[in-house]
């Protein structure tokens, strides 16, 4: 009932940024939380930023600092601001959402977008 397009990957040096963006279509009902979550090479999937409805933020301890999510309820649109790119960072990028807050914590969501690579040249 919901479909996640993410788009705003692509190729970027170290130092940096990228401007993420998750769409969501759908029942709004299932977008309480939404999630940035990666997959690096070699390594499981990891949060990189999650949000609530109500503007409550969750970071992989990687990215502090670095990266801000946000979103917009009102176009069920979900952003990653990604500066101070590292060759670290490099992956692909998955959208998620679900219909309960706590799911920036836990990590369970019942949908997920296509993804979208994001690769850091050093």
């Amino acid at each position: 009932q919901v479909q996640l397009v993410e788009s705003g990957g692509g190729l970027v040096q170290a130092g940096g940024s990228l401007r993420l963006s998750c769409s969501a279509s759908g029942s709004s009902c299932s977008t309480d939380a939404m999630g940035w979550y990666r997959q690096v090479p070699g390594k499981q999937r990891e949060l990189v930023a999650a949000i609530t409805s109500g503007g409550t933020t969750n970071y992989g301890d990687s990215v502090k600092g670095r990266f801000t999510v946000s979103r917009d309820n009102a176009r069920s649109t979900m952003y990653l601001q990604a500066k101070s790119l590292k060759p670290d960072d490099t992956g692909v990028y998955y959208c998620a959402a679900g219909s309960t807050s706590w799911s920036i914590f836990n990590g369970e969501y019942d949908y997920w977008g296509q993804g979208t690579q994001v690769t850091v040249s050093s």
